[in-house]
């Protein structure tokens, strides 16, 4: 069975769909970091049954679908697909029909992923199978991917015997003797199950045989019973209907009663409602004059607020004036240093330029002057060439030679004296230059000053931004504090005047139903329309008209289909339950009229704008709220105002804590300004006071600096004096050793000699002048250029300074204004406080006209109330003898209907049939209540006597004896199959062994090949330990590279553990080839050398071999010698494509052109 194609689509950042060709021989994947190539073996791992989301490099399974990119949505499938050569059939039974094999596995993002063979939907347990047959899969040491070298080297021994296995064929042997254990153990549990649940039943059945005894002489105990009963039912049946009608009768005389006492109430209570209609209307205005005075008090303290709040403004003003008046003055100081520093830097120049005029002139001078000496000094020496040539042998050269000689002695002297002197006056000049640091110091610390003044300018300026900031947030939060204010007053007037509307007595009991209970908000005229004037009664028990709590309704009817009663619109109705189960809620005025035919007797409809319908056909429209709607409405109203109050309070302690904070911050951005510029200043003085030192040194130390020049020029002349003093000596001791003694040509030989030599220092002397001049003038030229630089950074502090003082009075002029401004607040805040004050008595005014109405209108609804109340007291009383009748009629039918329920249930029939149960004649007398009630009693006691009977005793024990007969039979299956069990493991364990044992011979001769092959020498064996079972051992890897001795693997160095652990996996894959060998990046601890014995390996395992290899890379002598390569790139972010080039086939065309 060999690999030939890995299709993947949606899977990771393979998106489009991807083939990779996997051919005979070795096919190479490269590609940069990154770019998705271990994608490529984690797709191959997966589509062979992976379950691992962690070896698939993700949290879970879901990981290995697109998840999209900057430029590609995300997918929501991922599917890999295998397809595999089975001409040679070798595939398990299931899959053997076919000469290819297509595997496919399907995942869908939060839906699990499924498997398919050849289009047939397959368990994950028969695709695994089918590759660990084929000695590959998921977990195959045929696939090295990225740290299985590590995982080998890292591995305890008893791991590292799976390599060992794979090798011996017996993965998928363990695969099967595994379900084999699962499934013994599961029928050694059933058997032990099966044997408790016999021995139970054979209990439950000779108990089952004892109950049917007993379940017969029950019954016919039951049937005697069930005919007494009958009897029994027959006479109350009798006397309830008698009772029905008795209270029948009584119940019409109190309906007489009750209509006359509903008319009295009725007018008093229209009375009543003309008076109350008018009261919401006086509150209204009242509760509206006082919510109007509230809000101009409010309006009266915003404005006081403001007035303060101008006044500290105005101040706050007025301190940046002063503030940027400083400023001002400080850049003036300033903008005048840098005035005087150029001036005298003109100054300065000006007498550089005043010293340089004659520069020129005096260095033409000096240079004629050089030249007229050195002019002289070769006449001079001509002269005395020729007199010293006449004079050879005249005597008189040896007097004038004497005396040369002694001038010249003298002469020597004296140039060493001056050289001697001079010296000690350079090196204490050089000393004093040396010793000389503050020049230094001082170019530091200006340095540090300038560095230091730059930081304190960005600091005033971020300080000062800071500031604005500050103060913008202080603005912004006091304006917000305020807003929160009035909303919080103004809520609490409306909260205030609506309470008092709605205030109540103290006494809670005397409290109308309609205050103690909540209506859903918008269903408050719906309630008042359904209950009407009942809602003024209270729940008090001692009141003339109040409302009882009653028990719910059992047994009532029920609202028409589709219509939902009032009472899930009421939170906590109390006694008013009862009544809102009957009444229903429809949409609109269509429905309510439609459906009213569809009403029970009590029942109503009522839609959310108040429009009624009740069952005896009365229908009221929709008009003014009632009383008690419009107080329902208010207290909604208020519920909702005192919840966005406690918000609103909320929200203004907030802002006034944010108000405190940014004014608290802007206090200390204040303070922080003011220490920035007063740093600020500081650092300009500094910068001034070391810059001044700096040009006092600087020129200190060039006029040590020229004079040192002059001194080492002039030891420079001595030198040379001295040597040419030395040379004439010399030269006249010889003339006197040689010629005569003449003291004539003698005396004029010294003459010339010494005129010679006067001219020669005069020669130097003029030389010295002339590198004297050039010096200076370049000392000056250096130095105007420095006080050009000078010059231009006290221009540009200058033009910043001037920019700043524009900007400071850019800025005073807007703080005037701000001023001006604030200044004239007040005034016209005074003018609104005034005219507000005004309209705040006449408010007050209308508040006491509306409070004095509303009183009298109370008064009047009290009068009403009371003769109401009279009148529903008479009322309630006749209702009261109306209820009880009705009670007693409700009774009397309740007692028939119980009666007639008691035998549905106890008899199973009407009372029309209970006679033809009892055997009895209706014509015939019957036998006596008492009679029949003790042959009742006595017959129940017999069954009593009997106890728990189970009717089903006989049916049951039937059921159990089949039941019992069936697991006995199951128990034998079982037996027998937990035989075979144990053979099968028995035999499987027999057979893995004996492979095991085989295939570590063969992979230990294998190893120690392949292990002095890719070393050069050296010997490695392979060691079972830990157990004496093979099955249980564990592997051990005894290696020793040429020149070391032999120790474990886990001593080498990298790159021997990884051609160890190389040599170890292919020593396996000979013993047991694999259709396909994935190798990724195993060369990349290796160097060229080993590498290059690696590819050589490879290389014969595919000739060897039908093996085919896929090689994942970055070492060019592995991308060198494979067959075929193909390119993972990522041209675009997230997405990875395959390109492919046969280097075979390359090469031929290379050859045949």
């Amino acid at each position: 069975m060999q690999f030939k194609k890995l299709h993947l689509s949606g899977f990771k950042s393979f998106v489009d769909p991807t083939d990779l060709l996997i051919e005979r021989g070795m096919t190479g994947v490269v590609g940069p970091n990154g770019c998705g190539k271990s994608n490529l073996v984690e797709a191959l791992r997966w589509v062979m049954g992976e379950t691992s989301a962690k070896k698939m490099r993700g949290s879970e399974m879901d990981d290995v679908i697109f998840a999209g990119s900057s430029t590609r949505p995300a997918r929501n499938v991922a599917e890999v697909s295998l397809h595999l050569d089975n001409r040679e059939r070798k595939a398990p039974a299931m899959f053997n029909d076919s000469d290819e094999l297509e595997v496919i596995r399907r995942i869908t993002r939060g839906g699990g992923s499924n498997y398919r063979v050849n289009g047939k939907d397959v368990r994950a347990r028969d695709v695994q199978l089918l590759f660990a047959d084929a000695s590959s899969g998921a977990h195959s040491t045929a696939l090295v991917s990225q740290g299985r070298i590590g995982e080998i080297i890292n591995a305890k021994p008893t791991n590292r015997r799976a390599i060992l296995e794979e090798a011996a064929g017996i993965t998928g042997l363990h695969s099967r003797r595994h379900e084999a254990e699962l499934r013994l153990r599961a029928a050694e549990t059933n058997l032990e199950r099966l044997d408790d649940v016999i021995v139970t039943l054979e209990a439950q059945l000779a108990s089952l045989k004892k109950q049917a005894r007993q379940a017969s002489r029950y019954r016919n105990i039951a049937d005697h019973i069930r005919r007494n009963e009958a009897i029994l039912f027959h006479l109350d049946a009798k006397s309830s209907r008698q009772e029905v009608e008795d209270s029948m009768a009584k119940l019409r005389a109190c309906e007489l009663s009750v209509g006359h006492a509903t008319q009295n109430a009725a007018a008093r209570s229209s009375a009543q409602v003309d008076v109350v209609a008018a009261m919401p209307k006086l509150r209204q205005d009242e509760a509206e004059a006082a919510a109007a005075l509230q809000r101009l008090l409010v309006d009266r303290e915003n404005l006081d607020r403001e007035v303060n709040q101008a006044k500290n403004a105005k101040a706050e003003a007025e301190q940046r004036l002063e503030q940027i008046k400083q400023d001002r003055e400080r850049a003036a100081s300033l903008d005048r240093d840098a005035a005087n520093a150029q001036e005298r830097l003109e100054q300065e120049r000006g007498e550089l330029i005043a010293a340089a005029e004659g520069e020129k002139d005096a260095h033409e001078a000096a240079e004629q002057q050089r030249q007229l000496a050195s002019e002289k000094v070769t006449l001079s020496e001509q002269e005395l060439g020729d007199l010293s040539q006449r004079v050879a042998g005249d005597e008189a050269n040896a007097n004038a030679l004497r005396r040369n000689i002694a001038d010249l002695t003298g002469r020597h002297e004296r140039l060493k004296q001056q050289a001697e002197s001079i010296a000690k006056q350079r090196d204490s000049m050089q000393a004093v230059r040396e010793a000389d640091t503050e020049l230094g110091i001082a170019e530091a610390t200006l340095a540090e000053a300038e560095e230091h003044m730059k930081a304190c300018r960005a600091e005033a300026e971020a300080c000062e931004q800071r500031l604005v900031a500050a103060r913008a947030a202080e603005s912004a939060a006091r304006e917000d504090y305020q807003t929160q204010e009035n909303i919080r007053t103004k809520l609490d007037a409306e909260i205030a005047a609506l309470s008092a509307v709605l205030s109540v007595d103290d006494d809670e009991n005397r409290v109308p139903v309609v205050d103690k209970v909540s209506v859903a908000t918008g269903f408050e005229k719906a309630f008042g329309a359904s209950l009407g004037d009942d809602l003024a009664a209270s729940t008090d028990q001692d009141a003339a008209v109040h409302w009882a709590q009653l028990p719910p309704l059992s047994g009532g009817p029920e609202l028409p289909a589709g219509i939902a009663s009032l009472l899930a619109k009421v939170t906590n109705p109390g006694p008013l339950a009862r009544r809102l189960t009957q009444i229903g809620i429809v949409k609109d005025a269509a429905e309510g009229l439609k459906r009213q035919q569809e009403l029970a007797v009590g029942q109503r409809l009522v839609t959310a704008e108040g429009d009624l319908w009740r069952w005896d056909g009365l229908i009221i429209k929709a008009d003014a709220p009632s009383a008690a709607a419009v107080r329902l409405e208010q207290r909604n109203r208020l519920s909702e105002l005192k919840s966005k109050y406690d918000a609103a309070a909320q929200a203004s302690e907030t802002a006034k804590v944010t108000r405190d904070e940014t004014r608290t911050a802007l206090e200390q951005q204040q303070g922080s300004e003011r220490e920035a510029r007063r740093a600020m200043n500081a650092s300009f003085n500094s910068v001034n006071q070391a810059r001044t030192r700096q040009a006092d040194l600087a020129k200190k130390s060039a006029t040590i600096t020229s004079r040192l020049a002059a001194l080492e020029e002039s030891a420079e002349r001595l030198e040379t004096d001295l040597k040419e003093a030395a040379e004439a000596l010399a030269a006249a001791q010889k003339d006197q050793a040689e010629l005569p003694d003449l003291e004539s040509e003698r005396a004029r030989l010294s003459g010339l000699r010494a005129d010679l030599a006067e001219k020669r220092s005069h020669l130097a002397a003029q030389h010295s002048q002339v590198e004297r001049l050039l010096r200076e003038a370049e000392a000056r030229a250096q130095r105007r250029l420095s006080i050009e630089n000078e010059k231009k950074t006290w221009i540009r502090r200058a033009e910043e300074s001037g920019v700043h003082i524009a900007d400071l009075d850019q800025r005073q002029q807007r703080a005037q204004q701000e001023i001006e401004v604030w200044a004239a607040k007040p005034v016209e805040l005074e003018g609104k406080r005034d005219a507000l004050i005004n309209l705040i008595e006449q408010a007050e005014e209308k508040r006491k006209v509306a409070a004095d109405a509303l009183a009298k209108g109370e008064t009047r609804q009290a009068e009403a109330d009371r003769a109401l109340k009279e009148a529903e007291q008479a009322l309630a009383a006749a209702r009261e003898d109306r209820v009880r009748a009705e009670s007693a009629v409700s009774q009397a039918n309740l007692g028939l209907e119980t009666i007639t329920e008691r035998v549905r249930e106890r008899l199973g029939c009407g009372l029309n049939e209970v006679l033809e149960i009892a055997e009895l004649d209706p014509s015939q007398d019957l036998p006596a209540r008492n009679d029949i009630e003790t042959k009742l009693e006595r017959l129940s006691r017999e069954r009593e006597n009997i106890g728990p009977v189970n009717l089903r005793a006989e049916a049951e024990a039937k059921e159990l004896d089949e039941q019992i007969t069936g697991m006995q039979n199951e128990k034998n299956d079982l037996i027998s199959a937990i035989s075979r069990l144990r053979q099968g493991i028995a035999s499987l364990n027999k057979e893995g062994r004996e492979r095991l044992l085989a295939a570590f011979e063969v992979v230990d001769a294998h190893f120690s090949e392949l292990f002095v092959r890719l070393f050069g020498g050296g010997r490695a064996h392979l060691k079972l330990t830990e157990a004496e079972d093979p099955l249980q051992a564990g592997l051990e890897i005894m290696a020793s590279p040429p020149g070391k001795r032999l120790q474990v693997m886990s001593l080498l160095s990298g790159g021997e553990q990884a051609l160890t652990a190389l040599s170890l996996l292919f020593a396996v894959f000979l013993t047991n080839p694999a259709p396909i060998c994935v190798l990724d990046e195993v060369d990349a601890p290796l160097d060229d050398a080993n590498v290059d014995r690696f590819c050589s390996l490879v290389e014969e395992l595919t000739q060897n071999s039908s093996t085919r290899f896929l090689v994942i890379s970055h070492h060019r002598m592995t991308m060198a010698r494979v067959d075929r390569l193909f390119g993972v790139t990522m041209s675009e972010r997230g997405i990875s494509q395959l390109v492919s080039v046969d280097l075979e086939a390359a090469e031929g065309i290379r050859e045949t052109a």
